[in-house]
């Protein structure tokens, strides 16, 4: 298993650069050891462009059985994930997208179980619209959530309609219809 970033988005840090990521990679590496027996080559890639990053990946499909993309930036991580998926025959994905989308995904669930709530009738407001909340929301929705029950806020305030010229796709999937209401959203 291959352990790749290139520290553009290391949590709680943010950009710091490939190498200085290397220590977050290492301790994914153990948890995989530890926890699965699985051994992890960590992989620190000092490229920012998203086709170079993919090439450079590809290029080390014989040597892994699998990829684990980690702390690679939105919007990029979704287009980085999407085209190693289609170019290579081994698993590849994003652990802050995926791993954080069961976890949250699973309390949710079984939260709702407790309060005798279906999914299919409860809103839900979501901080953020970064990679994770994106893959935690597309879950749910897969799971019976609707996509108009759902309010998505990040440091703009409430993803809306037309709020800005060229919102990643990602993003623009959970705008709400600016009907007269989203300032009261806020």
């Amino acid at each position: 298993m291959a352990v790749i970033s290139n520290g553009t988005a290391v949590l709680g840090l943010g950009n710091i650069g490939a190498l200085a990521g290397k220590p977050v990679m290492e301790g994914k590496g153990v948890l995989f050891k530890k926890f699965a027996g699985i051994d992890v080559f960590d992989i620190e890639v000092d490229e920012l462009d998203p086709d170079k990053f993919i090439e450079v990946v590809a290029a080390l499909e014989p040597t892994f059985g699998g990829i684990n993309l980690e702390d690679i930036k939105a919007p990029e991580c979704f287009y980085i994930e999407q085209k190693l998926r289609e170019r290579m025959n081994i698993p590849v994905f994003h652990d802050d997208q995926h791993g954080t989308a069961i976890i949250s995904t699973a309390a949710i669930l079984n939260g709702l179980r407790v309060v005798e709530k279906n999914i299919s009738d409860v809103r839900m407001v979501v901080s953020g619209a970064g990679a994770a909340a994106i893959a935690c929301m597309n879950l749910l929705v897969a799971l019976g959530l609707q996509k108009h029950n759902i309010v998505v806020c990040d440091s703009k305030g409430v993803i809306y309609q037309g709020r800005e010229p060229n919102m990643a796709e990602t993003k623009a999937a959970y705008a709400v219809v600016d009907d007269g209401n989203v300032p009261s959203m806020m």
